[in-house]
């Protein structure tokens, strides 16, 4: 899997040793809020990340390296199936607010569109105007169909 450079930003492959890093950068209560469940330990998101580097072909995740700090901030995902990549972002919060989400999301869009992939989908709350306003970023558009209370947002190569 390729590292996605920004010029704020690496976008590196999930490893499991990420775990301990990432369960600090994602340790706020208030970032589950749309993602669902609780912050996870470092022992279960290490656990979560060997599954996760072990699945299908079309499990795609990066964790995001914030270049100046020389940290992790969250993640990127793109599980892809037939041409069709489903998207996801986290940023954690003490970072949010800096359009990094929005820098990452843009990167991958535009890698994805590289690959063999041509539509990319997100389903996002349709109160959380911060993702909203990330997928627009991205290119993408908010179409009339949910899933699961969310909004789906696509964009076609």
């Amino acid at each position: 899997m390729d590292i996605i450079e920004t010029p704020l930003l690496v976008l590196l492959p999930l490893r499991p040793e990420h775990a301990g890093e990432m369960a600090i950068a994602l340790s706020d209560p208030d970032l589950h809020v749309f993602i669902g469940g609780a912050p996870l330990t470092a022992q279960e998101l290490r656990a979560r990340y060997e599954r996760l580097v072990a699945g299908p072909a079309g499990w795609r995740n990066w964790v995001i390296r914030l270049r100046a700090e020389d940290q992790l901030i969250g993640y990127v995902q793109a599980t892809i199936d037939e041409g069709v990549a489903e998207l996801a972002w986290v940023v954690g919060t003490p970072w949010q607010g800096r359009g990094l989400a929005t820098e990452s999301a843009k990167a991958l869009v535009g890698w994805l569109f590289t690959q063999d992939v041509k539509q990319v989908v997100a389903h996002i709350h349709p109160d959380h105007g911060a993702s909203a306003a990330v997928a627009a970023a991205a290119g993408l558009h908010p179409t009339d169909q949910m899933k699961d209370g969310e909004v789906r947002w696509e964009a076609t190569a």
